[in-house]
């Protein structure tokens, strides 16, 4: 084991960031690998060096024995998973066995919707800039849960996902929602779904719907089961088409001209998923578009038209997305509490969403990820293609018999 530590040594010293170094130091001390004169001196002799203090830590720790490297390497799987699974170490030998994570509840998260009353929800009614939602709406919300955990390809398993589905399936039934489920579906499944969904009978009398989609992913698109990566053609093989789902066709389906249902009506989407292979290390600001000062100033609505036919409604209304990751970057997942969208999502929501509007409450969610750092890793989530004219609110808990 202790040759096991000498062979990710480098990488270990280059990745490891200084929270992990202070936990594992914590830890080993605890296990009596180290005393506390020797964890002084790791610390004292290498102040304000990340790289020497984990040079120290790991080379301290080699001599001690393959013991004492098996509990540091224990420690690192529950400290940083990601740099563990980055380091190559596998799975672990017979001996200490890695603690538990932290669960929800032990990380301080809320399990638990926080009702709102109602008081606040017939403060809300009548007024123009917020959504109507009525107890028949609400009785009538309807969710679409789409999530692949298994693939054809072993090796694109999600560990963690079916934490993430549990999760996610719970909250939308908090939040007033029935909950149409699928898991581990083809990209054509997955579009089938959606436009099934789009004919739900509830969707006539609703306020909302909500639709959750987690699996892997690429710029602009949600990936099968049946994906694989993309094979170099040539001149005699004939090159298929890839197992993916565009996430256009989601605004598509539920748009004003495939749905009408759902005419004026809230459109929420969460999609986890990797958006491209790039590190998330440089975080994308969203830059805002600069208005047209002559657009619409001193002119009527009739005085405007275009060479096109007539159009009686927008194309695309009323959604407000939330992706797990800036364009081009990579979204991340704890292999038993499932993604970090997810666990954030849950916990805001819980906390939140008595007295929050959907706007404040992604956004509140994407602060979560400003003080999100494991190891090297960054992830930005992104509230995406929102077309809300108006606030909605869920009134999560609220009587509506």
């Amino acid at each position: 084991m202790a040759d096991k530590l000498d062979n990710v040594r480098t990488k270990f010293v280059e990745q490891v960031s200084i929270e992990t170094l202070d936990r594992l130091l914590d830890n080993i001390l605890k296990d009596r690998i180290v005393n506390d004169c020797q964890k002084d001196a790791i610390l004292e002799r290498n102040r304000g060096s990340r790289e020497n203090k984990a040079r120290c830590l790991i080379d301290t720790v080699k001599k001690k024995g393959d013991k004492a490297s098996t509990m540091m390497i224990a420690h690192l799987q529950n400290c940083d998973p990601f740099l563990y699974s980055e380091l190559g170490l596998g799975p672990l030998p017979p001996g200490p066995p890695a603690a538990e994570p932290r669960s929800i509840k032990e990380e301080g998260r809320s399990t638990t919707l926080i009702s709102t009353t109602e008081n606040f929800w017939r403060n809300k009614q009548n007024k123009k800039d917020i959504y109507p939602v009525t107890k028949d709406n609400y009785r009538n919300r309807v969710a679409l849960l789409i999530t692949n955990i298994k693939f054809t390809l072993e090796e694109l398993d999600r560990h963690g996902a079916v934490k993430d589905e549990e999760n996610a399936e719970k909250l939308l039934t908090d939040l007033g929602y029935e909950v149409v489920k699928y898991t581990n579906l083809t990209a054509k499944a997955i579009d089938d779904a959606v436009i099934k969904f789009s004919t739900h009978p509830k969707l006539q009398e609703t306020d909302s719907v909500m639709v959750v989609i987690m699996s892997h992913g690429e710029l602009g698109n949600i990936l099968g089961v049946d994906w694989k990566p993309k094979a170099k053609p040539t001149e005699t093989s004939k090159t298929s088409k890839p197992d993916e789902f565009p996430i256009d066709k989601i605004y598509k389906h539920l748009g004003p001209e495939k749905c009408p249902a759902l005419l004026h009506k809230t459109k929420i989407l969460i999609i986890q998923a990797c958006r491209g292979g790039e590190e998330g290390s440089v975080l994308l600001s969203d830059c805002a578009a600069v208005p047209d000062e002559t657009r619409l100033h001193g002119f009527s609505p009739e005085d405007i038209e275009d060479d096109s036919w007539q159009r009686i409604e927008h194309r695309e209304k009323d959604f407000i997305s939330l992706l797990s990751c800036t364009p081009g970057t990579k979204a991340y997942r704890h292999q038993v509490l499932g993604s970090f969208l997810i666990q954030f999502t849950v916990d805001v929501f819980n906390k939140a969403a008595y007295e929050d509007d959907i706007e404040e409450l992604f956004r509140k969610v994407m602060q979560r990820f400003e003080e999100f750092r494991p190891s090297n890793k960054r992830q930005m989530a992104t509230k995406d293609r929102c077309t809300l004219t108006k606030r909605f609110y869920f009134y999560p808990g609220l009587n509506m018999v």
